[in-house]
């Protein structure tokens, strides 16, 4: 007897904006968009941990190779402290390590924010994603060691306190960059507040460039596919057509970028790895990353030097 192939996934592409729940790990949601969709190849552009919520924009197909742009973007985040316990995981997750009956004023929160504005010096949790000697730091942790993670610099450009809730979490909002951790952020408050913390309640807001607009959740996407026959052996596209609507376009990740603008012609000839001159009033002349599109549609990113469009890297039409 023959054996049966592997079923090949769809060569869809563009990203989408989910609304991760609370309990779900981002490489479980990851799996599951990409079950939904039947991609052939998806990602995610920065890990959301299964306690928090919120954006977790999914790549799928071509739009894989625009992961690096998301993951540079600003992201929002809306989280609440809880004072008097400080734990190993610096959330709810983990075992108390140390206690305390102080809690902190709004003055005194207010007057520290500012020194956690900036760029500043930060150090991941124990538990984290960080390499240490090859190995991941949440590996480690798991074991037992206690490791010492250099600290880092990362950017917050807002941090504001927002308020309280019902059980006298302090509630903060913050805008930052690349690598920063929240988690460490109450840790580091806690400790400065002479009180300890922990993260109670966490939520991504926002992940640049995409919207809050867009967020989808998984409930959604999975009333949107229609049902599979169970005799089914080919993909049926048209199955697709309603859970294909939530995908955003893979250049929106690009919007940090020039825009060029190139004909179909353009497009084949970039696609194949060639060279083209840029035309256009408002065309850039240099350009060290720009990105190239055909009726709204990527094409390819590359530099733009002395008028010529130079393709880095390509996208299927």
């Amino acid at each position: 007897m023959s054996r049966r192939g592997k079923k090949k996934g769809r060569p869809v592409s563009g990203w989408v904006v989910l609304d991760k729940p609370v309990g779900m790990g981002s490489t479980d949601a990851v799996s599951k968009v990409k079950w939904l969709f039947q991609a052939d190849k998806a990602g995610h552009a920065g890990t959301l941990d299964p306690l928090a919520s919120g954006m977790l924009p999914i790549a799928l197909g071509e739009a894989t190779k625009t992961v690096p742009y998301v993951m540079d973007g600003a992201k929002i985040y809306r989280f609440a402290v809880a004072w008097g316990e400080e734990r190993s995981t610096d959330d709810l997750e983990g075992p108390v390590t140390q206690r305390s009956d102080l809690r902190p004023d709004e003055a005194a929160i207010r007057a520290l924010l500012p020194s956690y504005t900036g760029v500043i010096m930060q150090t991941p949790p124990q538990f984290s994603a960080v390499k240490i000697a090859g190995a991941r730091a949440y590996d480690l942790a798991r074991d037992g060691e206690s490791v010492e993670i250099p600290p880092r610099e990362v950017e917050i450009g807002r941090f504001d306190l927002i308020g309280w809730d019902a059980a006298g979490r302090t509630l903060f909002e913050i805008e930052c960059g690349k690598g920063t951790y929240v988690r460490s952020l109450a840790r580091d408050l806690g400790r400065d507040l002479g009180c300890f913390g922990h993260i109670g309640e966490l939520r991504r807001m926002e992940v640049e460039p995409f919207a809050v607009d867009e967020l989808v959740t998984i409930e959604e996407l999975e009333a949107a596919r229609a049902p599979a026959d169970a005799e089914e052996e080919a993909v049926d596209h048209d199955r697709y057509t309603a859970i294909d609507a939530y995908l955003v376009e893979t250049a929106a990740a690009l919007d940090c970028l020039p825009q060029v603008a190139v004909t179909d012609d353009a497009a084949s000839r970039i696609r194949l790895g060639n060279a083209v001159i840029v035309r256009g009033r408002d065309a850039p002349v240099e350009a060290a990353e720009a990105c190239a599109t055909a009726r709204g549609r990527l094409v390819a990113i590359g530099a733009i030097e002395a008028g010529m469009f130079k393709p880095k890297r390509v996208f299927a039409g």
